[in-house]
């Protein structure tokens, strides 16, 4: 798992609020997933299938769409040096994708990591989303109840 410390990945050339934003974000939430779409309505399988890993672990998460605007995207990767989506933070960490954070699921690491192995189920909180930075194009959905 690699951290994400925007002291220490900084943006090319000037300060990029689009990096800055995803940055705190991941620092302020303890859980985030970056994905296509959003829990409610996945765009695409693989966000899809860590959504219902999530779920069925009844984890409190923040979820970020990157397709609404492709820099989320493009700094996303630049942070984390993972090129694809979606992507599991956890304590500011990178878990990884769909496919890393479905074998840990599989076998009891993600619950162990998330803590939810002793929690009581709790029901994810609908707050509707929230703008992440001052350009708007950041749109965090807190689902951390």
């Amino acid at each position: 798992m690699a951290s994400i410390d925007p002291i220490t990945a900084p943006s090319e050339g000037a300060e990029n609020p689009i990096r800055t934003a995803i940055a705190e974000a991941i620092a302020e939430n303890p859980v985030i997933l970056f994905m296509k779409g959003d829990p409610e309505a996945p765009a695409c399988g693989f966000s899809r299938q860590t959504v219902a890993v999530l779920q069925a672990l009844d984890a409190r998460f923040a979820a970020v769409d990157v397709l609404p605007d492709p820099r989320i995207r493009q700094e996303l990767s630049a942070l984390s040096n993972w090129p694809t989506i979606p992507q599991l933070f956890v304590d500011g960490e990178l878990v990884g994708g769909c496919d890393i954070v479905t074998e840990m699921y599989e076998s009891g690491e993600l619950a162990r990591l998330l803590g939810a192995e002793d929690a009581a189920p709790a029901a994810p909180a609908a707050d509707g989303a929230g703008d992440m930075s001052d350009s708007g194009h950041l749109q965090i959905e807190n689902r951390l109840g």
